[in-house]
């Protein structure tokens, strides 16, 4: 890890993305937390701790904060139900008016190092968004409905900003897919690349 590039690395603790519509797995998560005396959480998944500990036990040198980054796709069912979240397809055809993304920086020093400590630590990060998100979704005050705590700055963007990115990552894409050689690259960087970071975390854990 010691590189002198600046990076970030993502991590998602649920393990897999929140649905509404999948009833079994919800409760699966909060029966999961209530078997740890931990507080069963609404509008999250029960966060695991593995990935994050390795993740945090191998950078804490590198590392001068977490970001706890909590986003919410706006958008209700017609029963005004929280909605799945939408697919890369939905979002890219507007069907989602809204992001809304709520960052909170904390400091390395305020991070347990120990795997129980930390395991609470983590599910109270998840008690706190969850709160937001009872907030965003369901707070009678309409002042309180649909926004974050905090300071906020709205960001629009443009087609002048994405469609470059778009353009240059279409092309090498195509590029790849037209050859034989690109084709196998392509694939072998997915399969190999996912099976290579899987053993490492095993490794690690």
């Amino acid at each position: 890890i010691g590189i002198s590039c600046e990076m970030y690395l993502v991590i998602f603790p649920e393990g897999t993305r929140y649905n509404p519509e999948q009833t079994k797995v919800l409760s699966a998560s909060q029966a999961f937390a209530a078997q740890r005396g931990l507080a069963v959480l609404k509008h999250v998944l029960t966060p695991r701790i593995k990935a994050t500990h390795v993740a945090f036990d191998c950078m804490k040198n590198y590392l001068d904060a977490i970001y706890d980054v909590t986003v919410v796709y706006e958008g209700k069912d017609n029963g005004g139900q929280r909605r799945e979240s939408p697919t890369m397809t939905e979002f890219l055809c507007k069907e989602c008016p809204k992001i809304h993304i709520h960052i909170d920086r904390i400091d390395k020093k305020d991070v347990p190092e120990e795997q129980e400590h930390m395991r609470r630590w983590l599910h109270e990060r998840f008690e706190i968004k969850d709160k937001m998100l009872i907030e965003f979704y369901e707070s009678p005050d309409p002042e309180r409905r649909k926004r974050f705590p905090g300071k906020s700055v709205n960001s629009k963007l443009s087609i002048k900003k994405t469609l470059p990115s778009m353009l240059i990552l279409s092309g090498l894409t195509a590029g790849m897919l037209m050859t034989d050689a690109g084709r196998k690259l392509y694939v072998n960087t997915w399969i190999y690349g996912t099976l290579l970071g899987c053993l490492w975390v095993t490794i690690k854990a």
